[in-house]
């Protein structure tokens, strides 16, 4: 998001998987891990922000910087609402209001165009993000809000836990008519996608196993442009 803003040249150090943009991250140092970052190197590169997830990153992480008096940002968007929000608060706390509101822009724009999905009948829709044991996609998550927005409603929405765990029966149980297969966290592969096709369920029965990018679906930020304009005729292809 900060290179989006065009202040990628402020950026004096990322984590391990800061993947993009690709060429201009690969030299940036690196401060480790989302879950095991390590204080004392972000401390050391003297950075005005810190900017952390509350899912991913660890609280002595937060606590150390708050310790140290360096400003440090915390994000939790669950919905598609938030990471909106989020895009909005990152550009005041940059002073790149202008660059995050055209982002946000765009954003409405696509939301707006989809708007007309929110009366019509919802495609069940199952994510799967593990597999030894099967991991979900459940409710009160950000991946979960943007596949509504898209069309899809989500059996295991109301499950125990944002991503429950469960086994072949209960997915066959949930009656999906779409099955989505992200490349992570775990990576999916086509092996996976055809071991599914064998469930006895209708997006087996009708082929509906899809391979899609992960970041898709869980990458907030510049990418919920893309994610909107692509993943409705994916999960919803019938609306």
């Amino acid at each position: 998001m900060l290179f989006e803003f065009g202040i990628g040249s402020r950026v004096v150090g990322v984590t391990d998987y800061c993947v993009h943009p690709a060429d201009q991250v690969a030299d940036l140092p690196k401060i480790g891990g989302t879950k095991n970052a390590n204080a004392a190197s972000i401390l050391e590169l003297a950075p005005d922000l810190v900017i952390a997830n509350k899912e991913e990153n660890r609280p002595p992480l937060v606590a150390a910087m708050e310790e140290a008096g360096v400003p440090i940002l915390v994000t939790d968007a669950r919905s598609v609402e938030r990471a909106v929000a989020e895009i909005a608060l990152l550009g005041r706390a940059t002073a790149c209001e202008s660059e995050a509101a055209g982002l946000v822009m765009r954003i409405n724009r696509e939301l707006e165009r989809l708007s007309d999905l929110v009366d019509r009948p919802r495609v069940p829709v199952v994510t799967l993000i593990w597999k030894g044991p099967y991991m979900v996609v459940g409710g009160d998550t950000y991946a979960d809000d943007l596949l509504a927005r898209c069309g899809a409603s989500n059996p295991f929405a109301g499950a125990e836990g944002r991503y429950p765990r469960v086994r072949e029966g209960d997915l066959e149980a949930s009656a999906p008519e779409v099955i989505l297969l992200p490349s992570e966290p775990y990576a999916f592969g086509e092996q996976d996608r055809l071991e599914l096709l064998g469930l006895e369920c209708p997006a087996s029965r009708s082929s509906q196993v899809h391979l899609v990018e992960g970041e898709l679906l869980s990458w907030y930020g510049p990418r919920i442009v893309r994610a909107l304009r692509e993943l409705p005729a994916l999960v919803a292809p019938s609306l």
